[in-house]
């Protein structure tokens, strides 16, 4: 049988140095658990930043497929100025013949003038429409710049948070190690001192 605290009932009462023992052990393993939890906390800080960084890679692309549209775009309006710089130039032709075969006749080069101006209005257009959009996507390449920055900022900060997490895990695993051995070497030790002769 046993006494109330644990002790078989031949055995020595418990010295004071046990009690210290126990209880530096006792603080050691909430040492050990503190120190794992605050490891997980780097840990949940670096998924955390991870996710961040992921995040905004995909909204990179996703602005960068939108200035490539965009260029496209662009490309597609200014493609359409010569053609319209031939109509121009039949124009010419056709009011330059106008006028040197009737110089009398104003109404049709008046009429040739005319859609002349309106088709190098046309070209402005396009142009300054082309310029707008290069401009939009200009900007969204801007965009995607400074959004690599923020992604390289977070990506270093899970890395720290990483190796900081591996520091405090470390750090749990020796002292645990410490306190087992320590442990063991307690119950060798008293093992023997404490077996009736």
């Amino acid at each position: 049988m046993s006494t109330g605290d644990g002790t078989p009932p031949g055995a020595p009462p418990p010295s004071p140095l046990h009690f210290r023992q126990s209880r530096w052990r006792g603080e050691g393993y909430a040492d050990v658990t503190k120190l794992r939890e605050i490891a997980a906390r780097h840990q949940q800080a670096a998924t955390r930043a991870h996710e961040r960084a992921a995040r905004l890679t995909t909204k990179i692309e996703r602005i960068r497929h939108q200035a490539t549209v965009l260029r496209e775009k662009a490309q597609a309006k200014r493609a359409q100025i010569p053609e319209v710089e031939q109509e121009i130039q039949q124009l010419e032709k056709d009011l330059q013949g106008a006028l040197q075969n009737n110089p009398n006749v104003h109404s049709d080069a008046t009429n040739l003038q005319f859609r002349i101006r309106k088709l190098q209005q046309r070209i402005a257009n396009l142009e300054s429409s082309a310029g707008h959009i290069e401009l939009r996507a200009t900007v969204r390449t801007q965009k995607t710049a400074e959004l690599k920055v923020k992604v390289d900022r977070f990506q270093e900060e899970a890395t720290l948070e990483t190796q900081e997490a591996e520091a405090f895990i470390r750090r749990a695993d020796r002292l645990q190690q410490v306190m087992e051995s320590e442990a063991a070497g307690s119950t060798t030790t008293s093992g023997p001192a404490g077996a009736p002769p």
